[in-house]
């Protein structure tokens, strides 16, 4: 494969970042003492989430859904796939969140990706059960991890907050909003500043006309 572009979810293909605002929503008390923990990196995302997620009772599941379903989609991520598919270059959706939320928010758009990695959960007991196949030392979806099964000659990452961090790491070409900005500045890592996908489809289109000059 010579290119494949890996998207963060929320916050990133949404406008608002969803997945906190569940967590703060549905586990306030739990949310409220580690997510401060998590964004000053003294608790790894893996414990932290799979606390948090794992305290919510298993009825409050459909409510999450619902409070989900509303949340707006960043303007051109249609018209970056619409390029990306004339171009034959897959995108993978890698999120950090439920995949039920990625689900019902994409909604028809969930045909026109690849592949989506996310957190299942088990509703079976009292409360919410994290499954997991691609936990990493950190991280509740070791971002690298998938990124490892496709192997590329140029690997774009496209995210957002710290849960995107070793993916942009890893990746030849980083999009990256706030907060994620001041963490790759941490590593001295590149990266391109984003504001909508019609930006990073122009970028793209730009740079990829130029390697086949």
């Amino acid at each position: 494969m010579k290119r494949i572009v890996f998207c963060d979810f929320d916050g990133t293909i949404t406008v608002e970042e969803t997945f906190v605002a569940v967590l703060q929503k549905f586990a306030p008390e739990v949310a409220a003492k580690l997510i401060p923990e998590m964004y000053a990196k003294r608790l790894s995302l893996r414990a932290g989430v799979k606390q948090i997620l794992q305290s919510i009772p298993s009825a409050s599941y459909a409510d999450i859904i619902e409070f989900t379903q509303p949340q707006l989609i960043r303007p051109g991520f249609v018209e970056l796939l619409d390029f990306l598919d004339f171009q034959g270059v897959p995108l993978i959706v890698i999120s950090g969140g439920l995949r039920g939320m990625v689900e019902i928010v994409l909604d028809k758009l969930v045909q026109r990706v690849s592949n989506i990695y996310a957190v299942d959960v088990d509703t079976s007991g009292t409360y919410l059960k994290v499954i997991s196949p691609y936990e990493g030392d950190t991280e509740l979806v070791a971002k690298v991890q998938v990124m490892d099964k496709y192997p590329a000659d140029e690997k774009i990452a496209i995210g957002d907050s710290l849960t995107d961090l070793n993916m942009g790491l890893q990746a030849s070409v980083v999009f990256a909003r706030s907060p994620l900005t001041r963490y790759l500045d941490e590593h001295q890592k590149p990266y391109i500043p984003w504001n909508d996908f019609l930006e990073i489809r122009d970028y793209l289109a730009k740079s990829w006309s130029l390697t086949q000059t």
